[in-house]
């Protein structure tokens, strides 16, 4: 296909909640492949390593594959390096972020910058988060898991088995 329009939606996804599916199926509709870029990042300490992040965040996108309507591609790769280098690498023209609050573009709004002196190319495409999601972050959901709390309604049953094991794992 030419002219092909390749995003890439970058981050730890440690664990991937229902915001990060709302992010993922409305980026579909926007380019014709999108990568989902599982960052190995140590220096944040994931609860997960990157390959159970990649496996989780390959089975839940299995149904926005299968339902997609606009026959985007859907991937997802683990990466270790620059965001930047890693968008080039996999040709991506835009990277998709997710905003939930203030906070959140104040952080994105200084990436951008830096990435933008980077490569001039490569745009920031900015999708605020559903009106029901804005308040779900990974790291609330296992500090929520780890205190007893039920994160059933912020992920998937997939994710929340995941997330119960290894907390019974670690204890």
């Amino acid at each position: 296909m030419t002219n092909m329009r390749v995003g890439l939606y970058p981050g730890t996804f440690d664990p991937i909640t229902n915001g990060h599916i709302d992010i993922i199926k409305r980026s579909t509709k926007l380019v014709d492949q999108l990568t989902i870029g599982i960052a190995s990042n140590i220096d944040k300490n994931p609860f997960f390593n990157v390959k159970k992040r990649v496996e989780m965040v390959e089975y839940e996108i299995l149904d926005i594959k299968k339902n997609i309507n606009n026959n985007c591609e859907i991937n997802v790769l683990p990466f270790s390096n620059l965001l930047i280098h890693f968008a080039k690498e996999i040709n991506a023209s835009m990277i998709f972020r997710g905003l939930r609050a203030v906070s959140d573009f104040d952080y994105e709004f200084q990436m951008v910058g830096m990435n933008t002196r980077l490569d001039q190319n490569i745009e920031t495409v900015f999708l605020m988060s559903a009106e029901n999601q804005q308040f779900i972050s990974s790291r609330f959901v296992k500090e929520i898991a780890i205190l007893g709390g039920d994160i059933s309604t912020f992920v998937s049953s997939n994710v929340r088995e995941n997330v119960i094991n290894k907390i019974n794992e670690i204890k």
